[in-house]
């Protein structure tokens, strides 16, 4: 009943302004736009496109979108920051059979001026094709990004049949965080990725939060946290490696009361012959197993007292490491922290341990924190399952949410860091994580260069403390220094380029080293700086927004190698 109400007051509203699908006297509204109050229209969709191209205006508040068909039954609800008086970018929205957008604004109408007079209702196309040519001068050229559209949290990633697969927090309709999808990318050699069709859109339990994936027999199973009044785990299964997922029609699979509830990471633990799970829970993360991935059963708790608690645990991570120097087995747990990270905002912190299968315990002391990396923006690091070799390979999302919304760019927003490698190693009384960016990044070398281009790697021989400075012709620079007696390592990106985007932007950032540095690895793509101790003892990533390219290095301390990224 209260669905056929609504579909008839839709009706009527529709019957009672047809007279306004025609133009306005004063030319204001296309034909096919409805304005029915201070903040409310609807547009008709024509039958012949495959898309509408929505214009946004990132400075002006969400307009909610609830798409209908035919029949006026909805069929999707997002999100679009509608533009105003000025559009920034383009989104589209695929049609699909929608008829109809039912559109409520929010925000002060006082302010922004008539409805009718917004500039949206002029820019609005209809087409067959969407062009993502590339207008970004930062966009990255051997990071992965999203073709359009803003990226955070990689999710999801597995290796199956020689094909890495990444899956990504992804809002197709805007370069802000919004309208949770996932998003999915695949490689053959991890550096160069091709975009694939949308994995997950929300639905009624809600957005398509972090997860992982499984592969289980010829299935790959990924779960996800669905966010809708509460945050809940659900399943889907894939019988196409990957490609399309069924979600399961027991969802949710796990529940509670607690507000954050989230990020659900799933592996097989052979010797109890069960399914694990580890999920972020507010500040601790709760593991769960099972022998069908259908049915869970709590185990235990991990966090209380353990490492940094300045503010919620997200994107859990439990794996084990075999290190074939040290002779060890460890079982390390990652947690990524928003805010609380070493510098402010967001970071990847981890814990060095044991797991039987129903319990991690740690080897460190409560008090103690180890970060995976010491730059500012590092974060949601999580790993591929199956990875080949018994490798343990990560990836993180670069950037911070202290400004990841505003950084200078529209198509699109955010990269993934390069893949790195996890290991382990000693200093004094405690065992580390080391991270050495991968194999595959050795492969990715091109010839030597004499200068800096805008993607490069630049490796440094040292002997002692050395100091390396990035710079251009507009007087924008990076110093980076290494002391080799405190055994630190700074980055100072304040005079880096464009940094007036955000107060939290301009920064140094300090590592310690955990002994010498021998060689260094820098890696320079377009707005980003990744720096990493050959041996895997340092890693520091920061994102950088020159007004042009680093064309000019300069090294004290020791001797540079540049070499072109192919």
């Amino acid at each position: 009943m209260k669905r056929q109400l609504m579909t008839l007051m839709a009706v009527m509203a529709l019957t009672a302004t047809r007279a306004q699908m025609a133009p306005s006297a004063t030319g204001n509204t296309p034909a096919f736009v409805s304005i029915l109050g201070e903040k409310h229209a609807m547009l008709r969709m024509p039958q012949d496109k495959k898309y509408v191209l929505l214009p946004v205006q990132e400075t002006e508040e969400i307009a909610a979108i609830a798409v209908l068909d035919s029949r006026n039954e909805m069929v999707q609800r997002i999100n679009v920051k509608l533009a105003i008086d000025r559009v920034d970018y383009f989104v589209p929205y695929e049609l699909k059979g929608a008829r109809l957008l039912d559109i409520e604004f929010h925000g002060d109408r006082r302010q922004k001026g008539a409805v009718s007079e917004f500039v949206c209702w002029k820019e609005i196309k209809f087409s067959d094709t969407f062009d993502t040519t590339n207008r970004e001068k930062f966009r990255p050229l051997y990071h992965h990004t999203p073709v359009y559209g803003w990226m955070n949290d990689p999710n999801g990633m597995f290796y199956k049949d020689g094909v890495w697969h990444l899956y990504y927090q992804y809002n197709p309709y805007g370069s802000q965080w919004e309208n949770m999808h996932w998003g999915h990318s695949t490689s053959r050699d991890l550096i160069h990725w091709e975009s694939q069709p949308m994995a997950f859109e929300p639905d009624w339990l809600g957005s398509i939060f972090s997860g992982s994936c499984v592969t289980n027999g010829n299935d790959v199973v990924a779960f996800y946290t669905s966010a809708g009044h509460h945050q809940t785990q659900s399943m889907a299964v894939s019988k196409d490696n990957g490609r399309s997922f069924v979600k399961y029609e027991g969802n949710p699979v796990i529940t509670s009361d607690k507000p954050d509830f989230r990020d659900p990471n799933v592996f097989w633990f052979e010797p109890t012959k069960r399914w694990v799970m580890i999920l972020a829970v507010g500040q601790e993360m709760q593991i769960y197993s099972s022998a069908d991935l259908k049915a869970w059963k709590y185990e235990s708790s991990f966090g209380q007292e353990y490492g940094n608690h300045s503010g919620v645990w997200e994107c859990p991570d439990l794996f084990e490491i075999k290190d074939e120097k040290l002779n060890v087995k460890k079982w390390v747990l990652v947690c990524n922290i928003n805010p609380g990270g070493p510098f402010g905002g967001s970071a990847t912190q981890y814990f060095v341990g044991q797991f039987d299968g129903h319990r991690f315990t740690c080897e460190s002391m409560p008090k103690v924190t180890k970060w995976l990396d010491y730059g500012k923006d590092h974060y949601a690091t999580v790993s591929f399952y199956n990875a080949p070799e018994q490798r343990r390979v990560v990836l993180a999302w670069m950037s911070n949410w202290q400004y990841a919304n505003q950084v200078p760019t529209k198509q699109f927003r955010s990269a993934n860091s390069i893949p790195r490698d996890l290991g382990l190693f000693t200093c004094g009384e405690e065992t580390y994580v080391s991270v050495v960016p991968s194999k595959e990044m050795l492969a990715a070398r091109g010839v030597k260069v004499k200068k800096p281009t805008d993607a490069c790697e630049i490796v440094v021989d040292m002997k002692g403390s050395a100091e390396i400075v990035l710079s251009n012709t507009k007087g924008e620079q990076v110093t980076m220094i290494y002391d080799a007696a405190k055994q630190t390592f700074t980055m100072d990106r304040m005079k880096s380029g464009d940094v007036g985007f955000s107060e939290a932007f301009p920064c140094v950032t300090k590592s310690p080293t955990y002994g010498t540095i021998r060689q260094l690895r820098i890696f320079v793509d377009r707005c980003s700086i990744e720096a990493f101790d050959s041996e895997g003892k340092m890693a520091m990533t920061n994102l950088v927004f020159p007004s042009e390219p680093y064309s000019m290095l300069k090294v004290k301390g020791g001797k540079a190698t540049i070499y072109e990224i192919k």
